[in-house]
């Protein structure tokens, strides 16, 4: 079972790293609102692995995996979504500074992280493949697989929260980089335009 859990976590952590749409809110908040942001942005994926996690485990993110019409509104909505934020940040890096903080007079994007990072996570349908087609699979022999797959849930989202997390911090180490003009026009465009094309990505992916 240890030897098991050990696989188990080494396939998680690779997946957990590869770059994706959550990486990408995450750039977008950090960069221009600062560590606070960007971490309460990493919470809200969190949690909404945790979301997904618990649906896993009760059978419904098999549904959706299983279910065309069901997988086809979700993605929709999550694409749309990921639209939403690339067009804010190209708007953004075209307008300037649009809000600012009486205190430091840094750009400050609309909505609260929290949200932002729970909705983009809950309207990725990936994830829902993910844990009901591959999570089975890793779970450790000797347990139940309810427990087996919560165990992996619970791993999955501690790596996201510190792969996540250790990435604000360093971009917050940088910020007084990103927060010149002419950088802060170019990562907006460049992070709006990642987050279009994870997007068009979400919308004509297949289950």
């Amino acid at each position: 079972m240890f030897v098991q859990l050990l696989t188990a976590m080494g396939v998680l952590a690779v997946l957990t790293v590869v770059p994706g749409p959550d990486m990408a809110v995450v750039t977008k908040r950090a960069i221009a609102s600062g560590r606070q942001d960007g971490l309460r942005t990493v919470g809200g994926i969190t949690v909404g692995l945790l979301v997904w996690g618990a649906l896993t485990v009760a059978g419904l993110a098999a549904v959706l995996a299983a279910s065309a019409t069901a997988y086809t509104v979700v993605k929709l909505a999550g694409a749309v979504y990921l639209g939403f934020l690339g067009v804010q940040a190209l708007l953004r890096s075209r307008r300037g500074r649009s809000v600012t903080t009486p205190a430091a007079g840094l750009a400050v994007p609309p909505g609260d992280p929290w949200r932002t990072g729970l909705v983009s996570n809950i309207l990725n349908p990936k994830i829902a493949v993910f844990y009901a087609g591959l999570l089975p699979t890793l779970a450790p022999s000797g347990v139940s697989p309810h427990l087996g797959m919560t165990l992996l849930v619970l791993i999955h989202t501690a790596l996201t929260l510190v792969w996540l997390g250790g990435y604000v911090l360093v971009l917050a180490k940088a910020r007084a980089f990103f927060e010149k003009p002419a950088v802060r026009r170019a990562t907006d465009r460049v992070t709006g335009v990642v987050l279009i094309g994870f997007g068009v990505k979400v919308a004509t992916s297949h289950p």
